[in-house]
């Protein structure tokens, strides 16, 4: 008996598995596609290369893996059970003695393993990634020189240099046949010329660079003296760094925000307090992040229970209440946090009522739909 149940387990999570992963990148790639299309136009325009925009669709990634974790694990449940329904496997295993429950048991420990992978994922990497996404996307939007230069304009880089392009194009980042004056500290000018330039932003720099391809560096140290001549040097290509003499590069420590808090941190300010941050809205934090981890492993009963099908005919309706149910418990919790966070409502009855409802009613749904799939067996047994 102990072996059919784990060649059943096997059978059940091999057929789990293709859906889950395919849903998950599916739907990893629809949310971050939207976010990926607005970060390029923004970054194209202040002139940030595309390890940057890389490094934001990372730290974006957790976020919406959070997302993207439950609703991957109830569709591959759904459609696995509703597979199974259409080929009558439920029939020949319930006819076997095997009820809806003990099918549901493998999903509910996938359900149980998601859960405590969704504590360290909503309680320690999505924070850290909420802080370093907002810290890269301020680094890109303020840090450097980002000049939006027009063809045969003198634009300054500094308070001792200017510049200037022939032709300018890509939001003023890419130009032909360049000309910079520098004047160092001693007042001795410096002329810089290139065919071809770009303007990036530098991440290990953190500042904005200039690479030159094919141009000359005129450098003339002594201009009264008329016996010396200027030193010219070739260079193919070159790197310059740009920095705006007032900028501000520095972003604010971790922590401002309650949402960039692991729970260690909540719990430690929960005890001693933090200034800015009052105690309501770190509480209102840390059970909702702990309240939609615990949720997690009720998604595979309820799966379960709505996907099994009519044996005449597919309906879809299971799918859109499915739908329906998680979409309307994850507003729900979200509105109640923040009414807990601004101190309407209290926690117990904004968080812990929903989730409370939520986790009653998906076992009683599978259990409602288990006894009336035992009625069925007991009506169709032959004397």
């Amino acid at each position: 008996m102990k072996q059919r149940a784990t060649i059943l387990d096997r059978y059940l999570l091999t057929q789990m598995i293709p859906p889950f992963i395919i849903a998950l990148v599916a739907m990893l790639v629809a949310l971050l596609l939207e976010r990926l299309l607005v970060l390029f136009d923004y970054l194209a325009s202040a002139g940030s290369s595309l390890a940057t925009c890389i490094k934001l669709l990372t730290d974006l990634l957790p976020h919406y893996f959070g997302i993207a974790l439950p609703a991957a694990l109830c569709i591959s449940v759904f459609l696995t059970i509703r597979g199974m329904s259409d080929n009558n496997e439920i029939d020949a295993l319930e006819a076997g003695r095997v009820s809806l429950l003990r099918i549901s048991r493998p999903f509910m420990f996938v359900g149980l393993l998601l859960g405590a992978v969704s504590v360290l994922l909503y309680g320690y990497i999505q924070p850290v990634a909420r802080y370093d996404y907002r810290a890269g996307f301020y680094f890109a939007a303020h840090t450097g020189w980002a000049p939006h230069l027009q063809a045969g304009m003198f634009a300054s880089t500094s308070s001792t240099a200017v510049m200037t392009a022939d032709n300018v194009s890509h939001a003023g980042t890419r130009m032909k046949r360049i000309f910079i004056r520098e004047v160092n500290k001693n007042g001795i000018a410096h002329i810089i010329t290139a065919r071809t330039g770009q303007l990036t932003i530098s991440n290990t720099l953190r500042s904005t660079q200039l690479d030159l391809w094919n141009g000359e560096i005129v450098d003339d140290p002594f201009p009264n003296r008329a016996n010396y001549k200027p030193t010219v040097t070739h260079f193919s290509h070159v790197v310059r760094v740009i920095d705006h003499p007032t900028q501000e590069n520095s972003f604010r420590s971790r922590g401002a925000d309650e949402r960039e808090l692991t729970l260690f941190e909540l719990a430690h300010d929960l005890r001693y307090g933090v200034p800015g941050i009052e105690y309501r809205t770190l509480r209102a934090e840390m059970d909702f992040r702990v309240a939609h981890a615990l949720a997690i492993p009720f998604i595979p009963p309820l799966a379960v229970a709505l996907a099994i099908g009519s044996r005449r005919r597919r309906s879809v309706w299971g799918l859109i209440a499915v739908a329906a149910i998680l979409v309307g418990f994850d507003q729900t919790l979200m509105f109640g946090h923040s009414l807990a966070a601004t101190g309407r409502l209290p926690i117990w009855l904004a968080i812990w009522v929903p989730l409370a409802l939520f986790c009653i009613a998906c076992p009683a749904t599978l259990l409602r739909r288990s006894r009336g799939s035992w009625r069925r067996r007991k009506l169709v047994r032959p004397s």
